[in-house]
């Protein structure tokens, strides 16, 4: 008789795992082999920890090794695992539109405080994407009348099954801002796509391969934001806008010249500029 041969344990794929993702120049290899592995077993990664020992089936196996080798080609994780956390929220996720940044969080925080005290404020968010940042409003201000706009209607496909995922209400809407902003807000918040031409190709793989060009790269549409943002704010409404290192000197500038007062700039947690927001008068 053929010698049966013996099940992988659950610790040697989780090493195995690792050590191909590091190969392949994942940035955290072990933490993403134990959030692959998880999801694939339907464990959490204690339970994961306490399960070294245990035999995987074939079936398990090949679940597991497609997620990882999914990652090995570098596509980003919350793809692989179809989902991510984002403040209070879970949220799909997938190619429709760009991961959630934990940077992005400070974005929804900022827009909160300035909308603190308003009972039922009016609030636009200009890129939807996954709907991380509408739904955070809706879901943490509850009065909030939340609209969110998008070029892709694959994005706000996305946005609208996380609206249905998490019970919230969000007025998604088909529209390119550099058309202008129909209707008049207390608050518009973005994250507009602010990567420029020439540095798209130096991003990592996650990005630069598998993520929503248009929504990285949007020559002019920053500035084209503020301008039709201003005449859709009422008086004393505010706009805040996440943009990437170095460009917040010069957009407060565009701000200023087109008349927007009280224009501040607010550092993340790492020190590097983040947030810019603005008042119309």
């Amino acid at each position: 008789m053929g010698q049966e041969r013996l099940a992988l344990t659950l610790g040697e794929v989780l090493r195995r795992s690792t050590e191909f993702l590091e190969r392949k120049g994942v940035d955290s290899p072990r933490l993403d082999a134990e959030r692959l592995l998880a999801h694939a077993l339907g464990l959490t990664r204690i339970e994961l920890y306490t399960a070294f020992e245990r035999p995987l089936s074939d079936g398990e196996l090949a679940v597991a090794r497609g997620l990882v080798e999914r990652r090995g080609r570098r596509e980003p994780l919350a793809y692989v695992l179809g989902e991510w956390d984002f403040r209070r929220l879970t949220l799909g996720c997938d190619a429709r539109a760009l991961v959630p940044r934990p940077e992005t969080e400070l974005l929804v925080e900022w827009a909160l405080a300035l909308l603190d005290g308003q009972p039922a404020p009016r609030v636009l968010d200009v890129g939807v994407g996954t709907g991380a940042v509408a739904l955070s409003v809706a879901h943490e201000h509850p009065g909030a009348r939340v609209t969110a706009i998008d070029i892709s209607p694959d994005a706000l496909a996305l946005a609208a099954e996380n609206a249905a995922l998490n019970g919230l209400e969000v007025d998604l809407q088909l529209v390119d801002v550099r058309d202008g902003i129909d209707g008049s807000y207390d608050l518009i918040v973005s994250n507009p796509p602010y990567v420029s031409t020439d540095e798209i190709d130096g991003l990592e793989p996650e990005v630069r391969d598998h993520e929503p060009r248009a929504a990285l790269v949007g020559p002019g549409v920053p500035e084209a934001l503020a301008e039709q943002a201003l005449p859709a704010l009422v008086p004393g409404g505010w706009l805040v806008v996440e943009l990437g290192a170095g460009q917040h000197a010069a957009y407060a500038d565009h701000l200023r010249a087109l008349g927007y007062a009280a224009t501040t700039i607010t550092p993340d947690l790492s020190g590097r500029e983040r947030i810019i927001e603005a008042q119309r008068c």
